[in-house]
C-alpha cells in the first residue's frame, strides 16, 4: 500500500507547489497566454467541479470538506483490500492524491485555486488544476479497469455449487 500512497502524495505535492508558483506568480483577473489555446490564470473557485454551488451561502465548503475525507477513508480502505490491482489502485491513488490537494485549499483558504485555462474553437474550458487533472485521469482509469476483461486467477466453482448436488 505504501507505494499508492506514495503516488497520492506525489500529486498533493505537486499540486501544492504548483497552486502556490501561480498563486505568488499572478494577481487576481492576470491572463498569461501560453499558447493561442492555454491561459495561465488565477482563479478561486468555491464550488465543486465546473463551479459547481460556487453561489451557494457557504455550506458547501464543509460539505465538500466531509465528501472528499469521507471519499478519501473509502478509497485507503479499498487500497489496503485490493493492493494487487495494479490499475485499480493507481486509479484510486490518483484521486486520493487529487481529493487532498482540493481539501487543502479549501480548509486553508475556503475555495480551490484553479489555473489551467484552455479554450478552442469557440469553446472555453472551465480553469482547473493538477488535482482536477489527477481526479479526472484516475476516474478515467477506473472506468478502463471496469471495461477490460478481468484474468481468472483460479477455476472455482460457483458459490453455493454444491448444494445444487
Amino acid at each position: 500500500m505504501g507505494k499508492w500512497l506514495a503516488l497520492s502524495a506525489a500529486v498533493v505535492v505537486l499540486d501544492q507547489l504548483t497552486k502556490y508558483a501561480i498563486s505568488a506568480s499572478l494577481g487576481p483577473r492576470a491572463v498569461v497566454e501560453v499558447t493561442s489555446f492555454f491561459n495561465l490564470v488565477l482563479a478561486y473557485n468555491r464550488g465543486a467541479a465546473f463551479s459547481f454551488l460556487a453561489g451557494a451561502s457557504g455550506w458547501q465548503r464543509e460539505f465538500f470538506v466531509a465528501l472528499a475525507l469521507l471519499a478519501s477513508v473509502w478509497i485507503v480502505w479499498l487500497l489496503r483490500r485490493y493492493p494487487r490491482q495494479t490499475l485499480f489502485c493507481t486509479a484510486l491513488a490518483l484521486v486520493l492524491g487529487g481529493a487532498i490537494g482540493n481539501v487543502i485549499d479549501r480548509i486553508i483558504l475556503g475555495a480551490v485555486v484553479d489555473f489551467l485555462d484552455f479554450h478552442a474553437f469557440g469553446y472555453h474550458w472551465p480553469a482547473f488544476n493538477v488535482a482536477d487533472s489527477a481526479i479526472t485521469c484516475g476516474a478515467a482509469l477506473l472506468i478502463w479497469d471496469g471495461l477490460r476483461p478481468q484474468k481468472t486467477r483460479a477455476i472455482e466453482p460457483p458459490m453455493n455449487a454444491d448444494k445444487r448436488r
